[in-house]
């Protein structure tokens, strides 16, 4: 084996999750999540977590192991990265990340900033301060304080406002400087090979829209019901299709009007991570992920 771990990175559809199953099953390997929304434990269908067949083929680690109502961060999925790194390690299984969080991708490869823990009472003090004057008047504190961190931000983004509010307050520098000083990758000095699932740029709102009716007919309205009234400030409230399905369900929405404003967001959604790709992840290698031969392509460049 030329490497010591895999990374499989890709927009939402794109075949990631099917890629890395099949190669672990290959090589004896491990997958482990690589995705912020999959943590979730409360959204299996919503996130479109790997099912009970691609378990059975391989370990699957980091998939569901997070309340939704949890405020999950990067700092904290570059630790259980760690720990997963070492369980596969111990298995004796190759690590396969996968997923389609930039940020995650990063936090291995590059290393995140080192920020110290927030004070619960700065926490809380900060969320109850959103929920009184609105995300708007919050970014607007921000900038009075730290205006190089709130000039990267958009006022009308509550998690990222928050966060970076609640860094200030409790460090008293701006989270812009924390995040010009990265700290160590997961995988340092480790031999990876990276690939990225690229399918044709035609076929993804198909396969977008395709999977969205799949997770419909498997009972994403029931997940959405128990994930209502989610701090808006969670990361978790971000969930692609959460909005509309929980209004079918409550009946604002028809079945095809939800279905079909889900699936216009997460193309979206995909249109903006395919850039970030681009412009961040260039040294990956794109792999069609409907190559027939697909182990035969992914066997070229890691055996």
């Amino acid at each position: 084996m030329n490497f010591d771990a895999v990374l499989i990175a890709g927009p939402t559809a794109s075949g990631k999750s099917a890629m890395a199953a099949e190669l672990a099953e290959h090589f004896h390997g491990a997958v482990i999540n690589a995705d912020s929304m999959q943590v979730y434990a409360e959204a299996p269908i919503l996130t479109a977590q790997p099912d009970a067949a691609a378990k059975a083929r391989a370990p699957h680690l980091l998939y569901g192991h997070v309340p939704a109502r949890e405020a999950y961060s990067v700092a904290r999925y570059g630790e259980d990265a760690a720990r997963a790194l070492a369980e596969a390690k111990a298995m004796g299984r190759l690590p396969i990340f996968t997923g389609g969080t930039g940020l995650y991708f990063m936090a291995l490869t590059e290393g995140l900033a080192e920020i110290p823990p927030i004070p619960p009472e700065v926490r809380e003090g900060a969320r109850s301060l959103l929920t009184e004057i609105g995300v708007a008047a919050l970014h607007a504190r921000l900038a009075a304080d730290d205006p190089k961190t709130a000039a990267r931000l958009k006022p009308s983004d509550p998690q990222r406002v928050l966060r970076a509010y609640e860094v200030w307050q409790a460090t008293g520098r701006p989270l812009a400087d924390w995040q010009e000083q990265p700290g160590a990758p997961v995988l340092k000095n480790m031999r990876l090979a990276k690939f990225m699932a690229n399918p044709q740029r035609a076929l993804l709102p198909a396969r977008i829209e395709q999977r969205f009716r799949r997770m419909v007919d498997q009972g994403a309205a029931q997940e959405a019901a128990c994930l209502k009234n989610l701090d808006p400030a969670l990361p978790a409230a971000k969930l692609l299709g959460l909005k509309q399905v929980l209004a079918w369900s409550e009946g604002r929405l028809g079945r095809e009007e939800a279905i079909a404003l889900a699936v216009t967001a997460t193309r979206q959604f995909a249109k903006r991570q395919l850039t970030w790709f681009r412009n961040q992840m260039g040294d990956y290698v794109r792999i069609d992920p409907d190559d027939s031969n697909i182990i035969t392509s992914l066997s070229h460049f890691v055996a």
